[in-house]
């Protein structure tokens, strides 16, 4: 199975598949600075494609609405016409309209141009340490299968840290390309609330016929590790062949 990957800046990926284009965490602003209570986060570089090149869009999948790496203004704007749109159950009351929330482990269906369905099940995700979850509000994760090529999955983790979901999700999935949303985050305290390098090689530990291609690292000031920084542990515990990374605007063919 091959899908074609357009790397779009931060968490925003275009996923070609079955004749659908599909886009993560829609994110097209500017550099700029958003502030959410006490927390500012700055963006430092532009998307490396704008929304001209990138549409028409058949699916979002969102991981979460409420923080502005993931969904900027230009991006929510960009919702309205794209068709599906898939998040969690909270982000789909907050924006309403056409949105769908999804709680881990629902599953929506969607006909593809080549005659498939793609079927979509949401993830668990934890956005920091473990009793984070109410200060950071619900996120989900993405697995996506074709209807002929159920031994094939594509996992998007979502922000999250690795914790036992990322393991059941694992369990539960036969996972041949998994991309996480790396970066070691932090802007409230010495906690990361997204993947550092050793979640990533225990994520690619427990998915352990997956492709790795590391996304979210990049474009805002609050990570704190690079996508230089999983290449050099990855080679560290001999998994360099597994990974695969993508430059902002590349279009790549990925097997899955």
């Amino acid at each position: 199975m091959e899908v074609l990957a357009t790397l779009i800046g931060g968490p925003t990926l275009l996923l070609e598949i079955a004749g659908l284009r599909i886009l993560t965490d829609p994110t097209f602003d500017a550099p700029g600075s958003y502030t959410t209570g006490a927390v500012i986060l700055t963006k430092t570089t532009g998307p490396a494609l704008g929304i001209d090149a990138i549409t028409p869009v058949d699916l979002v999948l969102l991981s979460h609405d409420h923080h502005a790496d993931n969904l900027d203004n230009t991006g929510r704007a960009l919702l309205a016409n794209v068709p599906t749109v898939l998040t969690t159950m909270a982000g789909a009351t907050r924006l309403g309209g056409h949105v769908r929330g999804l709680a881990p482990w629902d599953v929506f269906e969607l006909p593809t141009p080549s005659g498939q369905v793609l079927r979509v099940a949401a993830t668990p995700a934890r956005h920091g340490p473990a009793g984070i979850e109410p200060l950071v509000g619900e996120v989900i994760g993405f697995v996506l299968t074709l209807g002929d090529a159920p031994d094939h999955a594509i996992y998007l983790t979502g922000d999250t840290t690795y914790f036992s979901g990322v393991a059941e999700v694992a369990r539960r999935f036969p996972i041949t390309l998994v991309v996480p949303f790396v970066g070691a985050a932090r802007t409230r305290g010495p906690f990361y609330l997204t993947m550092n390098t050793n979640d990533a090689i225990e994520t690619a530990s427990v998915c352990p016929q997956a492709t790795v291609m590391p996304i979210h690292c990049d474009s805002w000031a609050h990570f704190t590790q690079s996508q230089s920084d999983v290449a050099q542990a990855f080679a560290a515990v001999g998994l360099t062949e597994r990974l695969v990374l993508l430059e902002a605007g590349q279009k790549l063919t990925v097997v899955w």
